[in-house]
């Protein structure tokens, strides 16, 4: 019995824990637990330090991107994936992906990895968590606004902070 009682508070531990990673809803925390795969290495919205050394890549869609994406970000989308805006970029330069929760950046880390790029995160939580932390994010000119698309109703619950754009 105890051995039952083990087993099942590590399989409660591992389904509750981000592996360090931290988002503000705990409804939030544990949907990315159990969608992301965690098979590269992710960064806290908290924990990002914007500077010029850090190189931001959107991996969502153009639409998404064109409402609003993080200050500086290089959009290289993800359905129709085009990595040559990273052609100049040193394979050892500090670079978070992001997306709007953390998925498809997950998949577009794996695509940077194999391709040599070793210094590569995944914004835990995405774009929301990045708002939902009252992070700046900007328009097609630069400016700061409060827009973000939440890809789709149902993805835009998880999207607390901003104005939602479909």
């Amino acid at each position: 019995m105890k051995n039952k009682f083990f087993i099942l508070s590590l399989m409660l531990f591992s389904l509750f824990s981000t592996k360090g990673q931290e988002v503000e809803s705990k409804s939030y925390s544990i949907m990315l637990k159990s969608l992301l795969s965690h098979q590269v290495d992710e960064v806290s919205v908290k924990d990002v330090t914007v500077d010029a050394n850090t190189v931001f890549i959107d991996s969502r869609e153009k639409k998404e991107f064109d409402v609003s994406h993080l200050p500086n970000a290089i959009w290289v989308g993800y359905d129709q994936l085009n990595l040559a805006p990273l052609d100049n970029i040193d394979k050892n330069q500090k670079i978070i992906v992001y997306c709007s929760i953390g998925f498809r950046s997950e998949k577009v880390c794996m695509q940077l990895k194999e391709k040599g790029f070793t210094n590569v995160f995944n914004l835990y939580g995405g774009i929301f968590e990045w708002k939902n932390q009252e992070k700046k994010v900007v328009d097609q000119s630069g400016t700061a606004t409060e827009k973000v698309h939440a890809y789709s109703p149902a993805w835009g619950i998880w999207l607390t902070k901003g104005e939602k754009v479909y």
